[in-house]
């Protein structure tokens, strides 16, 4: 199975590294890549993580690396990375607005 990255994703992790980089850029560099490892291993067993409570037929899953959550669903052959959004942010408003 393979990994796709979503625009939002992308954007996410940009943001993540922007912020982070305000205080040691090194070690952006270094969290961004673990999350990228870590939403990219999600394909190995992609249907290990749980669902996102409340919206489970959405078929939208969570991963977690520290104080994010690797936000996920699965096409076919393929894990898409919805969003990569820290804990502290409302995703519900930002995975399914409108709801």
């Amino acid at each position: 199975m393979k990994t796709v990255f979503s625009a939002p994703a992308k954007a996410g992790l940009r943001e993540i590294a922007l912020f982070i980089a305000r205080n040691n850029k090194a070690r952006a560099i270094s969290f961004v890549e673990e999350l990228r490892t870590k939403a990219r291993g999600i394909s190995r067993m992609p249907y290990a993580f749980p669902l996102v409570p409340r919206y489970e037929h959405r078929g939208v899953r969570r991963r977690t690396h520290g104080n994010y959550g690797i936000f996920y669903h699965i096409e076919d052959e393929t894990v898409v990375v919805l969003h990569i959004l820290h804990s502290a942010r409302d995703y519900e408003r930002v995975l399914f607005p409108g709801d």
